[in-house]
């Protein structure tokens, strides 16, 4: 067993010195990008400065790109609701939650749109689902948990 461990070690070693080594404090040249996380990078950096129509025509190319974006999806939706359009978002935090059943933050977003539709339950089903994922606790859940809140005084989301 010793000798079989020690014939692998060697291959490896003798595969990675025939690799070229960067100086450190140095990157090797990135490889192309898809146009698909390019888009997403867009939407992404456009979503953080408020430009939520850019975002949405990048993130919308991003989806079609790459339709197994989960996370593309959730900012989709995310955009779309901050544009005014909370129904709009739901289909988008929808297919994320399709496609990444515990994406915590399309969870979060989702409750957020239906207190903006003034549909508790449902704010309430995506807390509950939260509840489960974030076992020690998690900002998406208290963010909802907040939402709800502030929402039966009468205060609802953005």
């Amino acid at each position: 067993m010793r000798r079989t461990v020690c014939a692998a070690l060697a291959a490896l070693l003798a595969i990675a010195a025939t690799r070229p080594v960067a100086a450190a404090g140095t990157e090797s040249e990135p490889a192309a990008r898809p146009a698909a996380n390019a888009d997403y990078d867009i939407g992404k950096a456009a979503v953080e400065k408020g430009d939520f129509p850019r975002a949405i025509e990048a993130l919308r190319r991003a989806v079609a790109s790459d339709p197994r974006n989960a996370n593309a999806f959730n900012l989709l939706g995310f955009a779309t609701r901050k544009s005014g359009d909370p129904r709009g978002s739901l289909q988008y935090y929808q297919q994320a939650l399709t496609i990444d059943p515990k994406h915590i933050g399309a969870h979060e977003y989702i409750g957020e749109a239906y207190l903006m539709l003034d549909d508790v339950a449902q704010a309430r089903q995506h807390l509950a689902r939260l509840d489960q994922l974030c076992i020690f606790g998690c900002k998406e859940h208290r963010m909802l948990k907040d939402a709800i809140a502030a929402h039966q005084k009468g205060i609802k989301p953005k």
